[in-house]
């Protein structure tokens, strides 16, 4: 090979390589496109399923509360923008027809082939009601499931199970989630059997609306609240006057109230009866200032738990 033609090959074993190099780094970065936007989709209508599905989903989904952040669940109805949303998710993810009476109409709307939807209620034991203390959802059927921590982690797998048929290749991932979140919830419950095992009063007075009852079965607590139905309906102040006097004969020195609503009937009973006020998060929905901060499910139960032994007179 002579001087001259030696240069020459250099030079095309050069561009030879410099273009599978390019097409090469292309073809990595197709591949980095394609990952990325084949994360799921996911609508969820109350922050416990945002908060559960996002430690289930992790990275591989861009999950979103349907309900705006420090608005109160049980006047939510949802706008036409909401309904977009939905329509354009992968999945929907809601807690129960009892808790979102709405929810039916959108369901029957969404095309099936497109959109998997997720009742986290299924193989839930729904608790009942009688007439006048809690909600009318559902002929008396107790929305709040969540506040069970069993009925939480059969939600968790039922959020699991969605996730898995609508992404099976990622199944280990969600999988792997469910399990060490459950764990947690494991954990929660087992906090609140010792925490409350040593209390010296048994009665939660609540000057919100219904919501514990599922947990003050579990811990084999009673449960009282000033709202019969939702957060939109008074109280009588016959009603009023008999927690004041539940308050005194039981010897309680505290009233709980709610996050994201005025407590203005826990005021009235605590001046009546010199209590303090305590906060009872029934985790429904946050408001913004705590999303940003991180608050999360089970740190909202933490803090009830300390909460209630405080307002229970625990040792």
């Amino acid at each position: 090979m002579s001087e001259r033609e030696e240069p020459l090959t250099q030079k095309i074993t050069m561009l030879i390589v410099l273009t599978m190099a390019l097409l090469l780094c292309l073809s990595c970065s197709e591949h980095r496109e394609e990952v990325s936007t084949e994360r799921l989709r996911i609508v969820t209508t109350l922050f416990p399923l945002y908060d559960f599905t996002r430690a289930i989903a992790g990275e591989k989904a861009e999950v979103f509360l349907l309900l705006p952040p420090g608005m109160e669940s049980h006047s939510f109805e949802p706008k036409p923008d909401d309904i977009i949303r939905i329509n354009k998710s992968d999945l929907f993810i809601f807690t129960n027809r009892a808790m979102e009476p709405w929810a039916g109409d959108i369901i029957s709307g969404l095309d099936s082939k497109k959109i998997l939807v997720v009742d986290a209620s299924r193989g839930v034991a729904f608790r009942h009601v009688q007439p006048g203390r809690g909600h009318d959802h559902g002929k008396g059927a107790d929305p709040h499931i969540w506040l069970d921590f069993g009925n939480a982690a059969t939600m968790v797998d039922n959020i699991l199970a969605g996730l898995v048929a609508r992404d099976p290749k990622n199944r280990t991932h969600y999988t792997a989630n469910a399990t060490a979140y459950k764990a947690l919830l494991k954990d929660l419950d087992r906090s609140y059997r010792e925490g409350l095992s040593s209390c010296e009063k048994k009665l939660i007075l609540h000057g919100g609306h219904f919501a514990f009852g599922y947990l003050a079965d579990r811990y084999g607590l009673k449960y009282e609240s000033a709202y019969a139905f939702s957060a939109d309906a008074e109280p009588t102040p016959a009603r009023i006057a008999a927690l004041i006097g539940q308050m005194r004969s039981n010897g309680l020195h505290h009233i709980f109230t709610e996050e994201l609503m005025e407590p203005r009937v826990a005021r009235i009973i605590a001046q009546e009866t010199g209590a303090g006020i305590l906060k009872l998060h029934g985790a429904h929905n946050i408001g913004r200032d705590d999303l940003k901060a991180g608050a999360s499910f089970l740190t909202l139960m933490e803090q009830n738990l300390q909460n209630l032994r405080i307002g229970l007179q625990c040792r």
